[in-house]
């Protein structure tokens, strides 16, 4: 089954090296991330969880495109290559469900009330259900504004339609939100009125979403919590870190957390603010060069996939012994590896420095149970017009994203 951007839009009603610092107020600042995967269950892969991931992630890249048109003015650069056109710091523990996004905590209002939430650098928006939410939010725990006093109406709705037919819709309110320790004032939140059965508890165990992206891409057109954060002077840093691992996964809130890296942060620009893209260098299979010269991707911690041209994807996959086109079993832009011949050679080239996927992140699972073919983490997909660095991809390295200086910072993990 293809999945096109547009058919996805039919369903929405100079680069350096520097030596890093730490905070000694670390404790305070980390937020615990954790992971649970249904991607695959028993090792197998869930063929249309795969579909419903991809379809989400068309979605989002399309709804950012819309409201960074809608906010500035302009269509975004990389909208022609679609195929719409042809102080202090902090961390998070984070929990990766359904190996589509990683949640942790942040509290909200006064008296704060804490809540759990996708950190997605896919987009800028932030939301959680509100007290009128219905059935669709059992489970979830509610964010009442009328209990806060610190809640003020800016007297706007939102609605945010996904890829899947999934829907957020709701008001928009400012209030206090704490993030790691760091608290802003006056932050925009959605307080949502309508989940769509995506968002139910069983399908999406956090209780609302946190974007940290940038504010050209946000439907509320408003600064997304860590820029508010900064502007504010709550960090002296502007910068925040994921680490995605199997335990210990965490978001380090402004600032580096350096126990979790070796050597030296590997910074890229960001080209083109809205999403954080940069430019990926080229791609790898071993000693075999995939493709040199850069091209523009994203670093996209919501998507769990490392999703590529289909041009660059195929030369990956042909330079891998035993593998197979799976359009017919999986879905076009998908390719199988044998189980026990697995990769672990595969490399992304970020500021002259090459970075590899470990094969049991490059493993999605088993075409089928008991099959000898499993799903590679590489898909193609021309629709979106860039690269998207995700979960395959990220959980093999720490990644900073520096917004004051427009950056992207990649390392070793430990």
């Amino acid at each position: 089954m293809q999945i096109k951007l547009a058919t996805a839009l039919t369903l929405l009603p100079f680069l350096v090296s520097a030596t890093p610092t730490s905070s000694s107020a670390e404790s305070a600042r980390r937020i615990s991330l954790s992971k649970r995967s249904s991607l695959t269950k028993d090792g197998v892969v869930d063929i249309n969880a795969l579909h419903s991931h991809v379809a989400n992630v068309q979605g989002k890249i399309a709804r950012g495109f819309a409201n960074y048109e809608r906010n500035t003015g302009r269509m975004h650069p990389n909208y022609y290559s679609s195929a719409l056109h042809k102080r202090s710091t902090g961390t998070v523990k984070l929990t990766d469900d359904k190996a589509q996004l990683w949640y942790g905590s942040v509290s909200v209002g006064t008296p704060s009330i804490t809540y759990t939430v996708d950190f997605d650098t896919g987009s800028s928006d932030f939301f959680l259900p509100g007290s009128k939410c219905g059935s669709t939010c059992l489970s979830h725990k509610k964010y009442d504004t009328s209990s806060s006093s610190t809640a003020k109406d800016v007297g706007k709705t939102f609605s945010l339609a996904y890829g899947d037919g999934s829907t957020v819709s709701g008001e928009q309110f400012t209030d206090t939100v704490t993030l790691g320790g760091l608290t802003a004032t006056k932050q925009r939140v959605g307080a949502a009125i309508e989940y769509s059965s995506g968002f139910e508890s069983s399908e999406f165990p956090p209780d609302g979403l946190l974007g940290m992206g940038f504010q050209s891409i946000s439907d509320y057109n408003s600064p997304p919590v860590f820029q508010t954060l900064v502007s504010q002077g709550k960090t002296s840093s502007s910068e925040f870190g994921f680490t995605m691992l199997t335990s210990g996964s965490e978001l380090y809130i402004g600032g580096i957390d350096t126990s979790k890296f070796l050597g030296s942060l590997t910074y890229t620009p960001v080209t083109q603010e809205g999403y954080w893209q940069i430019k990926l260098g080229g791609a790898s299979v071993g000693s075999k060069s995939v493709f040199s010269g850069s091209v523009d991707a994203i670093v996209d911690t919501g998507t769990t996939l490392l999703i590529g041209d289909s041009v660059s994807v195929k030369k990956i996959y042909e330079r891998i012994p035993g593998s197979e086109d799976a359009s017919s079993t999986v879905g076009d832009g998908f390719y199988t590896v044998p189980c026990n011949a697995v990769p672990s050679n595969i490399a992304m080239e970020l500021g002259e420095k090459k970075f590899s996927i470990s094969a049991s992140t490059f493993n999605l699972g088993a075409v089928s149970s008991g099959s000898n073919d499993c799903v590679g983490g590489i898909i193609a997909d021309d629709s979106v017009g860039f690269w998207i660095l995700g979960d395959v991809f990220l959980s093999n390295v720490y990644t900073s994203f520096d917004f004051a200086n427009a950056r992207v910072g990649f390392a070793e993990l430990r």
